[in-house]
Parts: structure tokens; C-alpha cells; sequence
């Protein structure tokens, strides 16, 4: 028997671990993001699954081993899916901010976590997963979830219009200075792929069910049994994104920061949303950039306190799972929720909306009241199934 309401504790703190692993990388200084997200990606996606799993399960790679191949297979295979929303994940964090850009994302992400599994049994009947989308849309429940999903887009919607407010509103500089690669159109695109894509994460984790259970087979308590399946999911989505940074790495020619003591000239201005110098900035009257020194230890270590912040959230969300009993359905709809609430706060304490209207604000406002009823219509529909309502 699970606790449901320490579930909600756990998903709780998995939101807060989510909404706030970007805030480390404000104090990056003269890295691409290429070179900090990966650095980053090493502690989310490889070191903390296997030193946690490790430390809280029992034989992990013995219970690995013994699964089958199918099973590996497909809970990689989704987790490189969702590596891809992760990777521009972060792309929509530097053009849109925190508040929006998580809003946004994340309002995709709550829709189409719902539709992305049933979409898919609906062309391919053997995968491991629920019914399919024409089974949800013939019953009660299903309707529900599906009205879910509309207002969840009507969420999206204004949470847009609000972004399109801010820019038409905002001077081109106000928006830089706290947003420095602020880009609403780029944004949005970027936001609606990584929302879709992210959402395979749910897909992912249901695929690697028989993990978990040979997890609890072995000797280890329920509570850590969602930790080894993290281990193949994870190492899904490191894979996309170990291979997009390094092109990109490649392309800019930004390869040697890992290693280097000073950034060249054309590079001096990277580093963390809203936390680095701009090139203008950083040069002295000779038009030389005044300081290149890299200061690698604390970029390093920014990094990992973001790459492990972000595996919390994962860290968090097998726990709350485990303990949610007949209440499961809950837990993407809840994870979701407060993601969007700690991200939005982070939008305001950061002051990404300084400067804009009321309307503006009241649209945010809004917009993000609308994405958290979504998931609490999603979450009715999905309890309305678990209670055995029907046609």
C-alpha cells in the first residue's frame, strides 16, 4: 500500500527540482551553451542514475541484464525521443525565459504526454501501453481527458499571447537585458517541439515497467524500485543530446572550453541566460575584450548543480509514483503542475516580466492558471477510468 499523500509531497518536490535546475546555469560564464548543457547532461543522464541506483537498489545491473531485449529497447528508444524535447528544452529556457518558455513547453508536454502512448498503440497494438486513442475517445473518461487536453491548448494559447504581448510592448533592450537571446516567434516553434517530444519521458517510463518489477524482485524497497529503469531512459535521452552538442561544438568551434583557461575574442559573450557579459560590454576602449579568463571550476560546478537539480525531478517522480496506489493516474498531471508554478515563480523572482503591461502579466497569469487546470481536468479523466467508469 503506497501513501498517496506523501506521493503528492514527492511530486511536488520533483516540480521544484524541475523548475529551478536552469537558475545554476545563470552563473555560467564564457561557455557556449553547447559546452555547458553537456557538461550538464554527464550528471542528469549518466553519473546521478548510476550512483543512485547503485546506492538505493539492489543488484542493478544484475536486474538489467535479465530483461529482455525488447523491453531495453523500447525504454531507450523513447528515452532518446524525449532526450530530443530535453535538448530543445533548453532552447526555448535562453529564447523565451523561464516563466514562458516552461509554460509553454510544459503545457505541450501535459497534453501530449496523454496522447502520445495511445496515439502510438493506435498503430502499433503489441506495445506495452493503455488503450488506444479511439478506445479513450469511446468512453466517459476518455472524453474527459480529451477535454483535458483542449483546455490544456487554450492554456498554450494564452500563455503565447501573452509572450506576443510582452515583445510588442517591451523595448528591444529591456527585453535583452533580462532575456539576452529573447526571440518570441523562435521560441514558441522551439517550445512546441520540445513539449511534444518531451512527452515520450511518460511513454518511456511505462515501457520500462518490467525494470521496476524485477527492481522489487530483487530485494528493493518500492520506494527506490523507479531508479534502475531512470538508468535506460536516461542513457536514451543522453545519447541525442551528447551527439547535438558536439556538432554544435564542432560547427561554433567551441570544443576547446572544456579544457581551456581564456575563451577566444568571439566568444567572450556566452555563457548562461542572462548571467554572462555581452561582448560590447566586456571590451575596453581599444576594442580588446577586457577579461577572457574562463573560470572553469565554478562553470563546472554551476553545471552539475544543474544537470543533477534537473535528475531530481526524476529522482522525485519514481518515488511520488510508487506511492500514489489507486491514485497513479496522478502523477504526470501533478509532476506538470508544479513544474509549471515553481517556473513561473522563478519568471518572477528573476524579473523576466519586469517592464510589461498588466495585460501582459494578466495574461501569464492566466495563461498558466489555464495549463494547471488542464492537468487537473486530465487527472479527473484518468480518475474517472480508474474508478471503472465506462461508456
Amino acid at each position: 500500500m503506497g501513501n498517496p499523500f506523501l506521493g503528492v509531497v514527492f511530486h511536488w518536490l520533483g516540480g521544484l527540482a524541475s523548475g529551478s535546475f536552469y537558475v545554476p546555469y545563470r552563473g555560467v560564464k564564457k561557455w557556449s551553451w553547447e559546452t555547458y548543457w553537456l557538461v550538464g547532461g554527464f550528471f542528469s543522464w549518466i553519473i546521478c542514475p548510476w550512483v543512485f541506483a547503485l546506492i538505493m537498489t539492489n543488484d542493478v545491473v544484475g536486474v538489467l541484464k535479465q530483461q529482455t531485449a525488447s523491453t531495453l529497447w523500447w525504454t531507450y528508444f523513447f528515452g532518446a525521443l524525449w532526450g530530443v524535447g530535453g535538448l530543445t528544452f533548453g532552447l526555448t529556457m535562453r529564447y523565451l525565459g523561464m516563466s514562458l518558455g516552461m509554460g509553454v513547453a510544459l503545457g505541450y508536454c501535459a497534453a501530449f504526454g496523454t496522447l502520445v502512448p495511445p496515439i502510438f498503440k493506435q498503430f502499433m497494438p503489441s506495445l506495452p501501453v493503455g488503450a488506444s486513442i479511439s478506445e479513450i475517445a469511446s468512453s466517459l473518461p476518455g472524453q474527459v481527458t480529451l477535454a483535458g487536453v483542449g483546455v490544456c491548448l487554450l492554456g498554450i494559447a494564452i500563455a503565447a499571447l501573452a509572450g506576443f504581448t510582452k515583445e510588442r510592448e517591451m523595448p528591444e533592450a529591456q527585453k535583452k537585458l533580462v532575456i539576452k537571446e529573447f526571440n518570441f516567434k523562435k521560441g514558441l516553434m522551439v517550445a512546441t517541439f520540445s513539449g511534444i517530444m518531451s512527452a515520450c519521458f511518460s511513454f518511456a517510463l511505462t515501457a520500462g515497467n518490467p525494470i521496476g518489477d524485477a527492481a522489487k524482485a530483487a530485494g528493493t524497497s518500492t520506494l527506490w524500485t523507479g531508479l534502475p529503469k531512470l538508468c535506460v531512459v536516461l542513457a536514451g535521452g543522453f545519447t541525442t543530446n551528447f551527439i547535438w552538442c558536439v556538432l554544435l561544438n564542432i560547427k561554433n568551434r567551441t570544443g576547446y572550453q572544456y579544457l581551456a583557461s581564456h575563451v577566444k575574442e568571439e566568444h567572450a559573450h556566452h555563457g548562461g541566460m542572462g548571467g554572462s557579459e555581452h561582448g560590447a560590454e566586456a571590451r575596453a576602449a581599444g576594442g580588446i575584450v577586457a577579461d577572457l579568463k574562463i573560470p572553469a571550476l565554478a562553470n563546472y560546478l554551476f553545471s552539475a548543480l544543474a544537470g543533477t537539480c534537473w535528475y531530481f525531478q526524476f529522482f522525485f517522480y519514481t518515488m511520488g509514483e510508487t506511492q500514489m496506489g489507486k491514485f497513479s493516474f496522478a502523477s504526470w498531471t501533478l509532476h506538470m503542475a508544479s513544474i509549471i508554478i515553481f517556473s513561473t515563480m522563478w519568471g518572477w523572482i528573476l524579473h523576466e516580466w519586469k517592464g510589461s503591461s498588466k495585460k501582459a502579466h494578466l495574461l501569464i497569469a492566466g495563461g498558466i492558471g489555464t495549463l494547471i487546470l488542464s492537468t487537473i481536468v486530465i487527472g479527473f479523466g484518468t480518475y474517472l477510468k480508474g474508478l471503472g467508469g465506462g461508456h
